[in-house]
């Protein structure tokens, strides 16, 4: 017999196979000895009371043999003699998970990727981390696998209706990823492990026949009529396919440049901007696990290190937390220079001292007025701006204008900052010099609020760091709802984040799937 059951466990007990088998056994009724195996479908914690539990559902063999997680198989055909072959413009999610897709339907995708590999992209990463020097094509942003690779890799969505998210788990976990990422609540690989499942993706586009391509800076297109005849690269070279998918991520402007340049419609974005917050992690535990005094408080080895979602109304305004890390660290993720921008991820195992995240306020066409010269570039501008002020506020070499939160409140320059993450380090400063009074003054006011949801959070123990401004894209691509492709370019498809319809890791790889689906069936003329 097979049967799934949900289980309320405490932490320990979710932790050891022998109990939970115990557990099915009371609940079913039958004998322990009849209990031959279970794997688990779903895990979530439940913190709300004074007692922290485990939700599991567990799918149980009883008096039978045991047989291990289904999983699924994926047929990537070889397809170097392929007679059909679509560009991709990017190598992020979005990309990588079309060309995947293309690879099943026996098309030839070729990539074209302006930064560097996951190898070489780490040498970049050093150099800015230690030495505060730039390359506005390798980094946070850019580069193989796009701005997760190197910026955590949660894979959680709420963009369940946009597509299949259980394959997409599928596939990382067939690339190497853990296989609890298909049954926690929040699933999440780790900066530290996801560049291995990149480059294992990239090996198989390369070995069934699909092309790839670093360092190709994508500068125009040749367009007859209706169509895209030709993508040029700034090293003058130039590629042709039947088909042009435009998946280059949030932050690339000089796309969006080019796009304005050749009149090729485009669309100024609400988006959110603010600042990122870091907490000692073992005050957020104590927080969220309800820990009775926080000199003696200590999170329990079977618990993961607490996280917190937090959203506020101030006046007109919506403040709310953003890609929050767990045992995380703040990340500089700017692209150009004498701008900042910050960004944070976590390791696999979230073990390190520090509790980070984005907290940000909506940006929306009415704060934009003084960009309006700027076209559909106004959002876009107005974010530059504040990362050069940032920069400005800093010093240099990317070190982060900062305060404790209770002087950011009262816009008093902290005499001192606590130990912070950030690896080029902080300069106290007032971010009131650095954000747009309303975000500033939305900020302030959330923070007090939060404290009171949280108790303990409202503290200058927290530092707070500018300027967290690459929540999405500033910029909408627009796409036929129907069809997919571009109102003006009938084989262009604008994909993923960057041309504005996802938000994360799962979303753009779900959206890369989708076109690739759409320009399969056109190109076979169903």
């Amino acid at each position: 017999m097979q049967k799934n059951l949900s289980l309320k466990l405490l932490p320990s007990e979710a932790a050891s196979e022998s109990i939970i088998k115990e557990y099915i056994s009371k609940s079913t009724g039958v004998p322990l000895s009849k209990v031959t195996g279970f794997y688990i479908t779903k895990s979530s914690i439940d913190a709300r009371g004074k007692t922290v539990w485990v939700n599991l559902t567990v799918h149980t063999y009883i008096n039978e043999p045991f047989q291990h997680r289904p999983q699924l198989s994926f047929d990537f055909k070889n397809v170097k003699k392929s007679g059909r072959k679509v560009i991709i413009i990017g190598s992020g999610p979005a990309g990588l998970f079309a060309a995947l897709k293309f690879l099943e339907k026996n098309i030839q995708p070729i990539i074209l990727e302006r930064g560097k590999d996951v190898r070489a992209r780490r040498r970049d990463l050093a150099a800015l981390n230690k030495e505060g020097v730039l390359n506005p094509e390798s980094n946070y942003c850019f580069g193989e696998g796009g701005a997760g690779t190197y910026s955590d890799g949660k894979l959680y969505t709420r963009s369940s209706k946009r597509g299949d998210i259980n394959r997409i788990l599928n596939l990382f976990a067939h690339f190497g990823a853990e296989e609890n990422i298909l049954y926690e609540a929040h699933p999440h690989i780790g900066t530290n492990k996801l560049p291995h499942i990149i480059t294992a993706m990239r090996k198989t586009i390369l070995d069934c026949g699909g092309l790839f391509f670093f360092e190709k800076k994508v500068v125009g297109f040749e367009i007859q009529r209706d169509l895209i005849s030709k993508v040029i690269t700034s090293d003058g070279n130039s590629f042709e396919g039947d088909a042009v998918i435009l998946a280059t991520g949030h932050s690339a402007r000089d796309i969006f440049q080019m796009l304005q340049s050749k009149k090729i419609k485009i669309e100024a974005k609400p988006f959110a901007l603010g600042v990122r917050i870091e907490h000692p992690q073992e005050l957020i535990d104590k927080i969220q696990y309800h820990g009775k005094s926080w000199e003696y408080f200590k999170r329990e080895p079977f618990l993961p290190p607490a996280s917190y979602s937090l959203v506020e109304q101030i006046k007109d305004c919506g403040v709310f937390s953003f890609c929050m890390c767990p045992g995380g660290i703040i990340a500089p993720a700017s692209t150009n220079e004498n701008e900042l921008v910050v960004n944070g991820w976590s390791p696999s195992k979230r073990n390190n001292p520090y509790a980070n995240s984005g907290m940000v306020v909506t940006v929306e066409q009415k704060h934009l007025r003084a960009f309006e010269k700027s076209g559909e570039l106004a959002a876009m501008n107005f974010q530059k701006s504040v990362e050069q002020k940032a920069f400005q506020n800093g010093g240099g070499k990317y070190v982060a204008p900062a305060q404790r939160m209770v002087d950011f409140t009262s816009n008093k320059i902290s005499t001192d900052l606590p130990d912070c993450s950030y690896l080029p380090g902080t300069h106290s400063a007032s971010l009131k010099n650095v954000l747009p009074d309303f975000i500033y003054q939305s900020l302030a006011e959330a923070f007090k609020e939060f404290g009171k949801k949280m108790k303990g959070y409202y503290t200058n123990e927290a530092i707070v760091v500018a300027t967290e401004s690459r929540t999405s894209s500033p910029v909408r691509i627009p796409r036929s709802e129907a069809l997919l492709h571009h109102p003006q370019i009938k084989n262009l498809y604008p994909c993923g984040e960057g041309a504005g319809f996802a938000g994360g890791i799962v979303s753009a790889a779900m959206d890369g799937e989708r076109l690739a689906e759409t320009i399969a069936s056109k190109l076979a003329g169903v």
